[in-house]
């Protein structure tokens, strides 16, 4: 290989005295004349050799050729191929990003829906925390729950329902986020565990997946609330809906005439299921309107139950299909909830 600015014609040379001789330059004096001719000979003899080589030359020039092409093209190959390589990644099409729902502060006219329970107690309730259960959500509905005085809230992981003891709480609670994803997390034994649990006088609280969970139309469900879902179709859509409390819902939420808003995103649109071996569920609110997107049926929703009451054996299950907890003027409808569950009548 030659190095960078290599000349074939441009030769140093030292003379026996260390005179330097230079191709294309002045050749310096030479003490030593016979030394000095006979160098001085020998340089010329080999620069007129170098010069008057036209193939030598033309070899030289064709290796300069040659080794341009060999740094620059490949270097001009693989420029194209990465910015191919940019330009088709840039092409790809990009995934939409969620947008978050927004929650005017206002939805409610800044009033209080739903007043603060006057009968309390302490309590403690487990939550479910894994998949299917969003953190924010489990912030949430945690956050409400522990606005009543002396609540405390337990965040219990997937793998532990199976082996837990669940009679040292006084309700379990499981957030929005997947019934069915869940329900996997949990597992059968988690399930039974929570199942016979309520059965013998715990409380039970389901928020959206909470409320799909506590059906008895899926395989995977807990199977602790007479009721099933009208279609199979759940991607309704996320929006504000309005509800009313019904007459039987007035002992636990108090007397509120009229109509409000609630956040909604796909909870379960619920009718009775016809178990015998479960008492009907009470319904204590209902939607006065419905949204109904991507494929699912419309007209279902109007008048069915946003939350509603149900027993289990010994024990309380409440659930609600949209998302009082992060709704402004309704925080105080979870805790209502969650005192019920845990055997507080009229809260």
């Amino acid at each position: 290989m030659f190095h960078q600015g290599f000349d074939p014609l441009r030769i140093t040379t030292l003379g026996e005295h260390g005179k330097v001789l230079k191709g294309r330059g002045e050749l310096h004096e030479i003490r030593n004349s016979s030394v000095g001719l006979h160098n001085v000979g020998s340089l010329i003899l080999l620069r007129q050799r170098m010069e008057g080589d036209v193939s030598f030359k033309r070899s030289m020039n064709y290796m300069k050729t040659r080794l341009t092409h060999w740094l620059i093209v490949p270097a001009l190959f693989l420029s194209a191929f990465f910015t191919l390589s940019a330009e088709t990644v840039e092409a790809k099409p990009k995934a939409k990003a969620s947008v978050p729902f927004f929650i005017p502060p206002d939805v409610n006219g800044l009033k209080t829906i739903i007043a603060p329970p006057v009968k309390t107690k302490a309590i403690k309730v487990a939550i479910f925390d894994g998949k299917g259960a969003p953190s924010d959500g489990i912030e949430n509905v945690s956050g409400r729950i522990k606005s009543i005085p002396e609540a405390t809230v337990t965040r219990v992981r997937a793998e532990d329902w199976a082996t837990i003891d669940l009679k040292q709480f006084d309700v379990v609670a499981f957030s929005g986020g997947s019934g069915s994803q869940q329900a996997e997390a949990l597992g059968e034994a988690g399930r039974n565990n929570v199942r016979e649990y309520i059965r013998g006088g715990g409380g039970y609280v389901g928020v959206c997946a909470g409320a799909y969970l506590a059906c008895s139309n899926f395989k995977w469900g807990l199977g602790i609330l007479n009721a099933s879902t009208v279609s199979s179709k759940w991607q309704r859509g996320r929006t504000f809906l309005d509800i009313e409390v019904t007459q039987d819902g007035q002992k636990l939420l108090g007397d509120i005439p009229g109509t409000f808003k609630v956040r909604y995103a796909n909870g379960p649109v619920i009718k009775p299921a016809e178990r015998r071996d479960i008492p009907a569920y009470t319904t204590i609110s209902v939607f006065r309107s419905e949204i109904a997107l991507n494929g699912s049926p419309a007209g279902v929703q109007v008048n069915s139950p946003a939350q509603a009451l149900g027993t289990f054996g010994k024990g309380r299950v409440f659930i609600s299909s949209p998302h009082p907890e992060n709704t402004p003027g309704l925080e105080h409808l979870i805790p209502r909830g969650v005192l019920w569950a845990a055997g507080v009548n009229a809260p």
